[in-house]
């Protein structure tokens, strides 16, 4: 029994060693495949990195000129100005100097050796702070928009490397730092209830290492920064509170020591700045009356608890305010209010003073990662006892009125970078012939810039009239006018900005809005605030041409919108008109103004409900003049320029905000005559726009270009390029015009009828388009009689007179004004060039008109609410409500004529009632209306809006009428 117990556990030991055996091969071959996979993969990585451009980067001097492939209509080319509320940082300056400061919402990093910029797009909104890595490899830019946007930007490439998406959605980032070897990001909320976070960027999560809210009782912290010994050490500050932050095990703390005027009895001031010692145990604050508040450990403290600070002593350095503080090497260096900056060794004894170089209040000061030479021969000599040579790093300051100066230490020379306009930027005009841009602000100062060669031509500053609201060149190039928001006008020398003749012309107390010269440069004419427009004649008087004072007229009675010359096309004569937003469209009569005063030819009413924003004149693209006008309610029309009829309207650009400024790009030379394109601008965006205008969305394009508000557009002579100001951010964009990336943009929306059937809700195969097709057959069977038996005519098109019973079938309901301009834009839609008129109408010239004429959105609920405030009265709960014969009386005599019978069609229909014998009376109104009228009533019970169709939808308006 024995032997057969051995045997058989010696079979099995034996099977057991080849299954172990089976085992171990398939592990070898597993690990094997696995090693070959890993080899792959770390190949294939290893190639990732070879060409990656971040990787491969060695410098801030190797960013090439961008040799992008135009794939987009508009390539931001080049930003005019500087935000000077936050710092220019200093990124190179060995063998080129490379500084980055802010733009609006976007980043430059300049290159003044080569004078380039590299532009670093990726904000919607304006960048609120900035921050670069010890080494300038890192750059980080952040907003104080809802999506609180953080970016972090390798400087060597110009790329984005990382997106902090929502990281403060409480309101945005108010201040940022990285920590000494970069790999840290601590940002600040800009919330009421501020949140301080600590990120650590370079991996892949979305949340940050630790976080901690701030009381509001300590203000706005407005700046941090990490120690730069230890990362687990932070400082921040308000105006009145410094906070230390000790970061340990993933938790953040923070103290706030007191500190106010009684803690050393003598004024403290505002709080600027704050940074650590270089020793990374103590820390400095300045503050708004020239003293230095030195913070210290408590003597108390123990070694495993965290740092506790204490203000042990303030040092009184100068009577001026210190407005920046900050930290080189083994020096302490200050800026102040009156341009000095000093530098103080760690026991802040003064080492050095440059106080020569008459600058305004310092905002930054940024040394270069560069350090100096050990040869000292050149450098200035220290302000001591034994005058030791001054060894220290170039730096670039920047001040508050925006000029960025570039110092050389050992040469102790200043150079100008950057000088630009520091009040709301709102002008800016091309010139006619060349390439020049001149640009106007509220400081007074007009700059020229040649924006092929990105140089400064000429400026100059007019000091009796400040604020510079608009310019214009005239079509010559000899002059260009300047309107101040005094009143006064100002006519220079458009190469010299130089005033020949009067220095100042005061016709107006109200600020110029608009200037147009006429095509022969002949006239000039202004509008103002005033709602008034002067013009103005150039004549001769002796041997010199002097500009004479024609008349005045106040032609509106609400604010004008735009102001445009014509020429007549009988005469050749100029001809004057002015929009305003009381929806009229003035004519001047220039033949017989003069010293009787300026005349009205004309006054047409184009609205009804929309307000009209701008107006050009359409290029001749068909054998008729248009005057081409925008609103507010995103309708662009085409009017007669003789007969001021309304010929076409058009569903034009809808971004957001409807179009605010328009402007028609010259022909190409070199291209098709009939190839056309606009330019436009809205409340915040750039755009441009294929023509002839059809109402077909993929022929236009936009894009944001002022976050804050764009207030001007101006275009080159050649239509290469698109000027934007941008207002109160005082900046102007220059916008590379790429036609031909619009073109095949618009291709690939489709052809022919496609972008339209899109504009249909469900499309080509949608409900509505079925609808359409129904309605449109029911038309054509109605024309040829219901009851008939005889063989029906098939066709494709109905009589232009069932359009509008088509429109409201379609639940779009036109005013009679709109019915009427729809059957003149088919009427005579080939009158020129048949002389004929059109009776009938296709399907797809329906779709068409539908498309275009309906509205762009429904009647808001904020839209319905305002209107009973203007016409009811409150009751005693605070409601409005309308009494019900007044609103029968308002019906009736206000607006387009309502006769009784109409009224009772309409409340009969809508209340889905019957009228006694079909006819309106009073007994039945009592009934069904209640004596006062409020919101709530009229909405839900007359309207039939129910609670989820108050709010209204803004895609989709026709639903709304349904």
């Amino acid at each position: 029994m024995s032997t057969t117990n051995g045997t058989s556990t010696a079979s099995d030991k034996t099977d057991a060693e080849t299954d172990d055996a089976g085992e171990q091969k398939k592990t070898e071959e597993i690990e094997k495949e696995l090693h070959d996979e890993d080899e792959k993969e770390g190949s294939e990585l290893r190639e990732n990195i070879a060409d990656s451009q971040v990787y491969t980067a060695t410098s801030v001097s190797v960013i090439p000129k961008e040799t992008r492939t135009k794939t987009h209509p508009l390539v931001l080319d080049w930003a005019y100005g500087m935000n000077q509320t936050l710092p220019v940082l200093s990124l190179q300056d060995e063998d080129k100097l490379v500084i980055l400061y802010i733009c609006a919402h976007v980043a430059v990093m300049y290159d003044h050796t080569s004078n380039t910029q590299h532009l670093l797009q990726g904000h919607c909104s304006p960048i609120t702070c900035l921050c670069v890595s010890e080494d300038r490899r890192w750059l980080v830019t952040a907003d104080m928009s809802q999506e609180s946007l953080v970016i972090i930007w390798d400087a060597y490439t110009g790329i984005p490397v990382r997106t902090l998406f929502d990281c403060h959605p409480e309101g945005g980032v108010s201040a940022l730092a990285l920590s000494k070897d970069s790999k840290y990001l601590a940002t600040v909320g800009a919330g009421a209830v501020q949140r301080v976070c600590i990120w650590n960027w370079t991996d892949e999560s979305e949340s940050p290492e630790c976080q901690v809210d701030l009381s509001p009782k300590y203000g706005c912290q407005n700046q941090i920064l990490f120690s730069p010994s230890e990362n687990t050490q932070l400082v921040s500050n308000s105006s009145t509170q410094v906070l230390f932050y000790n970061w340990e095990r993933g938790h953040l703390e923070y103290s706030s020591p007191e500190i106010t005027d009684k803690t050393f009895n003598m004024v403290l001031g505002s709080l600027s700045q704050s940074i650590f010692h270089y020793n990374g145990v103590q820390a400095f604050t300045a503050t708004s009356a020239g003293n230095i508040v030195l913070w210290d450990k408590q003597t108390e403290s123990v070694s495993h608890q965290p740092v506790v600070r204490k203000a042990i002593k303030l040092v009184p350095l100068q009577k001026e305010a210190i407005t920046v503080l900050t930290l080189t090497d083994s020096f302490i260096v200050t800026g102040d209010v009156n341009g000095h900056i000093k530098f103080y060794d760690g026991n802040l004894k003064l080492i050095n003073l440059y106080n020569e170089f008459k600058l305004d209040p310092i905002r930054s000061i940024s040394f270069s990662k560069e350090k100096p030479s050990d040869n000292s021969l050149g450098y200035p000599e220290a302000c001591t006892v034994d005058a030791k040579s001054f060894v220290i790093r170039n730096f670039v300051l920047s001040t508050t009125h925006a000029t960025a100066v570039h110092v050389n230490a050992q040469r102790n020379v200043p150079q100008t970078l950057l000088k630009e306009h520091a009040e709301p930027l709102e002008a800016v005009a091309c010139h006619p012939k060349q390439p020049l841009v001149a640009m106007g602000s509220h400081s007074g100062t007009i700059k020229v810039w040649d924006y092929e060669h990105k140089e400064a031509v000429c400026s100059r500053v007019f000091q009796p009239h400040k604020q510079i609201h608009c310019i214009t060149y005239d079509p010559q190039g000899f002059y260009l006018a300047v309107g101040f928001a005094s009143g006064a006008l100002q006519i220079v020398d458009a190469c010299t900005l130089q005033s020949d003749g009067e220095e100042c012309l005061q016709y107006s107390q109200d600020s110029i809005t608009n200037l147009t010269f006429s095509q022969d440069s002949r006239y000039l004419a202004a509008a103002d605030t005033g709602k008034a427009v002067t013009l103005l004649c150039r004549c001769k008087e002796g041997t010199q041409e002097i500009w004479k004072y024609q008349g005045r007229h106040h032609s509106h009675y609400k604010p004008i919108q735009d102001l445009l010359f014509g020429v007549d096309l009988d005469s050749s004569q100029p001809r004057l008109l002015s929009l305003g937003m009381d929806r009229r469209l003035v004519e001047y009569d220039l033949q017989n103004s003069g010293e009787n005063g300026l005349l009205i030819l004309n006054s047409d009413r184009i609205e009804q409900s929309a307000v009209p924003t701008c107006m050009v004149w359409y290029p001749p693209l068909t054998p008729e003049h248009f005057l081409l006008t925008a609103s507010n309610l995103y309708k662009m029309k085409l009017f007669n320029a003789t007969s001021k009829m309304c010929r076409k309207t058009v569903f034009g650009p809808s971004y957001g905000s409807p179009v605010k400024k328009m402007a028609i790009l010259p022909a190409s030379k070199d291209g098709d005559p009939n190839s056309r394109y606009m330019a436009y601008i809205t409340k915040d965006k750039v755009g441009i726009q294929i023509l002839p205008l059809d109402g077909n969305p993929h022929k236009s394009f936009a894009m944001i270009c002022h976050s804050t508000g764009v207030s001007t557009l101006a275009c080159s002579y050649d239509g290469r390029y698109a000027f934007t100001a941008g207002g109160e951010d005082c900046t102007v964009f220059s916008w590379e015009l790429n036609l031909s990336s619009l073109e095949a943009s618009a291709g690939l929306g489709g052809k022919d009828m496609l972008p339209f059937y899109n504009l249909l809700e469900g499309g080509r195969d949608g409900q509505l388009f079925k609808e359409m097709e129904e309605y449109f057959y029911y038309c054509q069977l109605q024309n040829q009689d219901l009851d008939t038996m005889e063989t029906r005519l098939v066709s494709t098109r109905i009589p232009l007179a069932d359009v509008p019973f088509l429109m409201r079938a379609l639940g779009f309901y036109p005013t009679e004004q709109e019915l009427e301009d729809m059957q003149n834009e088919v009427k005579f839609s080939r009158y020129a060039e048949t002389r004929n008129y059109v009776t009938d109408i296709d399907l797809e010239e329906f779709i068409k008109l539908y498309v275009n004429h309906r509205p762009a959105s429904g009647i808001s609920r904020q839209e319905l609410c305002s209107a009973f405030q203007v016409l009811g009265k409150p009751d005693d709960g605070g409601r409005y409500t309308i009494d019900r014969d007044e609103l029968l009386e308002l019906l009736q005599a206000s607006g387009e004529h309502m006769t009784e019978d109409d009224l009772a069609e309409c409340f009969t229909t809508l209340l889905g009632i019957s009228a006694v014998g079909g006819s309106f009376t009073e007994s039945l109104l009592e009934s069904v209306l209640p004596p006062e009228i409020s919101y709530e009533t009229f909405a839900t019970d007359i309207l039939g809006f129910s609670s989820a169709t108050q709010e209204l939808s803004q895609e989709h308006g026709h639903d709304l009428y349904k």
